[in-house]
C-alpha cells in the first residue's frame, strides 16, 4: 500500500472498493476499462464481523485488487480514522491476499450526500473507486 499514485499493473482490471467506517462500510465495484463504478450497498457490521460481508462481496464480485478510502483532515493531516481505515487495508490484504490501494476520500462523503445518495455509504466507495480508476493510465 502507498500513499503516491500507485503502479498499478495492466492485468488488474476489476477493483472492488470500500468506504470503511465503524459501524458501516460502503461497497462499490468497478473496472479500469469503463473507468466507472457502481455502489454495490454498505455491509452494517462492526470489529470482526464485518469481513463476513467483505468475504461475501469478494466472492460475489471477484475482483483483482481492492481500494480502500483512507480519510485525512481537510489540510492533510491524519487522525484517528486514518490510522483505523489503514488498519482495515492491512487486514485486507493479509487475509483475502489482494493487493491494496488507498486513496484519500476526503470529502467523498460529503460529495455522496451532496448528491443525495439513498446509501452514502455506497456512493462515497463508488466516488472513491472513481476516482482511483481515473487516476490510472
Amino acid at each position: 500500500m502507498s500513499d503516491a499514485t500507485p503502479l498499478v499493473p495492466p492485468a488488474l482490471t476489476t477493483f472492488i472498493a470500500f468506504d470503511f467506517g465503524l459501524k458501516r462500510t460502503g461497497v462499490a465495484v468497478g473496472n479500469r476499462l469503463m473507468r466507472t463504478a457502481q455502489p454495490q450497498g454498505s455491509i452494517h457490521a462492526e470489529g470482526n464481523a464485518r469481513f463476513d460481508g467483505v468475504a461475501a462481496k469478494l466472492k460475489e464480485w471477484q475482483p483483482d485488487a481492492i481500494v480502500i478510502g483512507v480519510p485525512y483532515h481537510p489540510d492533510g493531516a491524519p487522525h484517528e480514522n486514518t490510522a483505523r481505515a489503514k488498519k482495515f487495508g492491512r487486514q485486507l490484504q493479509g487475509r483475502f491476499g489482494l493487493q491494496v490501494f488507498e486513496v484519500d476520500e476526503r470529502y467523498s462523503t460529503t460529495e455522496a450526500i451532496a448528491s443525495g445518495a439513498k446509501d452514502a455509504d455506497a456512493m462515497s466507495a463508488c466516488i472513491i473507486l472513481e476516482q482511483f480508476l481515473r487516476s490510472l493510465e
